[in-house]
């Protein structure tokens, strides 16, 4: 099914896009609040596709009944919205103490095993076969564990964009996660990746500044940044870069002196377990000058200067509107969005109220003009659609990895390019495919979670099969190329497995064992869809009715009337009627492929 109506998908990216929602303004670059005599539907459901993740019809009548100012309220400061009963999340019980100096690589493991007589908790044997074997063996499980917990963490915050009362929290975190990006593929620890998402939950409309130190003493930002390296007499400049780079200022507004001697004042800087701490011995306490200002600075100094700095008030607002409004403001609106945030003394609350109750916010030139990323377009389609929880059919993070995103997992330190990279021609079947996912889920699925699916998925499988045929572990673990003769991989591994200590290919097959058995399994919900009730209960009679219903629900902006005529008679077709009534009882599959053409068309990638 997917191959045929891919070529429906092809065929609805080469129709024109649907015409803007709303004439030219004047509007584009005015802060000033939006008047309550253009206070719409309309613009209500832009507030909430932008603030949050878009909503059911109900969800957006309920903020356009109240005035501008009372839904931008709603959503900033939850003034109104229902009290969140949203459970934190819950962790599987993997973790012990011992892996806490958890080392660099397996040879490092497997080393201080041999010179120490144990590694990560784990003593070696005193004898008999491979005698380090359990320790190689925990090495792994670590990784697979805390992998696997992590992608539970991303299910537990895509549950909390899809059914928080309070949506714009989840929204400015998800910011915040591609602002600070740091990725637990080489944080390698779920607890300190949780920590730093709690961080941008908790603190993510509040003030810069508090956060802005909360992610340089964060210990997920400081493993990811190599914190450990930073001491005194031998800087590392890579988190002083990243601050003044990404984080605060933008290329161009310091000096590489600069960063050295900043580097300098966060020396020492590091983390025991899941705490900040600071090294007394490591940190340099001398003298140090940094963008224009002398002192015997430490961290917390350098931050404050940064923030001295008029660029970085421009550069933090300049982020913060190219994510919620637009990606283009001119010079001037720029220096404007800057003396913005800085007259609110860096609070973000108050300076993302004031934008998106402005006219600029409202202006054409911003509706409509934002590409979904994958994680926005997955869970403002499940919104809605009026679904409570996230399925795990189709796989949310097997999707929004395809798609580009995966949480927890940014590509680089500068995060995800976003705007148009998402759209690919590639990547738009890879959406049109999603869409048909939600409406016929795959049920051939299966979960990574439970069976492992990378790189080395098919060796690990293959160990297994081989295990149980009766085969002994070095026969089982050799790997043969497709002609039957060893690689280079097969022939490395062969020499690794003479001294008999371990085997690592043994290990990493162990290592999916002993953490599948512990991490709690992702639940396989699929998505309860009654489309038939949906459109119905909405009043529609007729097959065009039910495309203006969806087209009003699920686009922003409306489709032109060519399109509309020819998916309702596509509709029409399937039913055998125009008469939605006449064919209620079987109308089900007919609506949701029309769904499916509606959500695989290019107006749909734009919120």
């Amino acid at each position: 099914m997917k191959g045929v109506l891919g070529l429906a998908l092809i065929g609805a990216l080469l129709l024109a896009p649907g015409q803007p929602v709303m004439a030219a303004s004047g509007w584009a670059g005015d802060l000033t609040p939006l008047p309550q005599a253009e206070w719409n539907v309309r613009r209500a459901a832009h507030l909430l596709e932008r603030a949050g993740f878009g909503g059911t019809p109900e969800q957006v009548a309920e903020l356009a009944a109240l005035s501008p100012r009372e839904a931008v309220r709603r959503l900033v400061y939850f003034e109104g919205a229902p009290a969140s009963t949203l459970a934190p999340f819950d962790q599987s019980d993997i973790f012990d103490a011992a892996l806490d100096a958890f080392p660099p690589s397996r040879p490092a493991t497997t080393d201080l095993a041999k010179a120490k007589g144990e590694a990560i908790g784990v003593k070696v044997k005193p004898a008999g076969n491979r005698p380090i074997q359990p320790v190689a063996n925990k090495f792994f499980y670590w990784l697979r564990a805390s992998r696997l917990e992590t992608h539970r963490i991303n299910y537990w915050w895509a549950n909390r964009m899809l059914a928080s009362p309070r949506p714009f929290e989840e929204k400015m975190a998800l910011f915040w996660h591609g602002h600070f990006a740091t990725t637990e593929e080489k944080v390698r620890d779920y607890r300190k990746m949780l920590a730093q998402l709690e961080l941008f939950q908790r603190e993510g409309r509040g003030n810069f500044r508090t956060l802005l130190v909360g992610v340089a003493q964060d210990p997920a930002m400081l493993a990811f940044l190599d914190a450990g390296i930073n001491v005194k007499g031998a800087p590392n400049e890579n988190f002083a870069r990243e601050i003044m780079e990404l984080f605060s200022m933008g290329v161009g507004n310091y000096s590489e002196q600069d960063i050295r001697e900043a580097a300098r004042a966060f020396t020492g800087w590091n983390f025991q377990g899941l705490a900040f701490h600071v090294d007394a011995d490591r940190h340099d306490d001398a003298e140090k000058t940094v963008l224009g200002r002398s002192g015997r600075f430490d961290g917390v100094d350098v931050i404050d200067i940064i923030l001295q700095q008029p660029v970085t008030a421009e550069y933090i607002a300049g982020k913060l509107y190219a994510f919620f409004v637009r990606s283009d403001p001119d010079p001037g609106l720029k220096k404007k969005l800057g003396d913005l945030l800085r007259a609110n003394r860096y609070e973000i609350a108050p300076f993302m109220e004031a934008v998106l109750l402005s006219k600029d916010f409202h202006a054409p030139e911003s509706v409509a003009t934002h590409i979904k990323s994958p994680v926005e377009l997955i869970v403002s389609t499940y919104r809605k659609l009026g679904v409570k929880e996230m399925p795990g059919v189709p796989d949310f993070n097997e999707v929004s990895s395809a798609l580009g995103q995966r949480l927890l997992y940014p590509p680089t330190v500068a995060g995800w390019a976003g705007g148009r990279s998402w759209v690919t021609p590639g990547l738009l079947i890879l959406r049109g495919n999603f869409a048909l996912d939600v409406v016929f889920p795959d049920i051939s699925f299966l979960p990574e979670d439970r069976y492992p699916s990378y790189s080395t998925g098919n060796e690990i499988r293959a160990v297994h099969e081989r295990i149980r045929a009766g085969l002994d572990m070095t026969s089982a673990t050799r790997p043969v190329d497709k002609d039957g003769g060893m690689d280079m991989m097969a022939a490395s591994s062969r020499n690794v497995d003479r001294d008999e200590d371990f085997n690592t290919r043994f290990a990493s097959y162990r290592g999916w064992q002993m953490a599948i058995e512990r991490v709690k399994p992702i639940p396989r919900t699929i998505a309860r869809l009654d489309l038939t009730r949906m459109v119905i209960g909405a009043g529609c009679k007729t097959a065009l009715d039910a495309v203006r219903h969806f087209e009003g629900r699920f686009l922003s902006v409306p489709l032109d009337d060519k399109s509309r005529n020819a998916i309702a008679e596509f509709l029409g077709k399937e039913l055998g009627t125009s008469d939605l009534l006449a064919a209620e009882t079987y109308a089900e599959d007919a609506l949701r492929l029309t769904l499916h053409l509606i959500m695989s068309r290019p107006e749909y990638q734009l919120g």
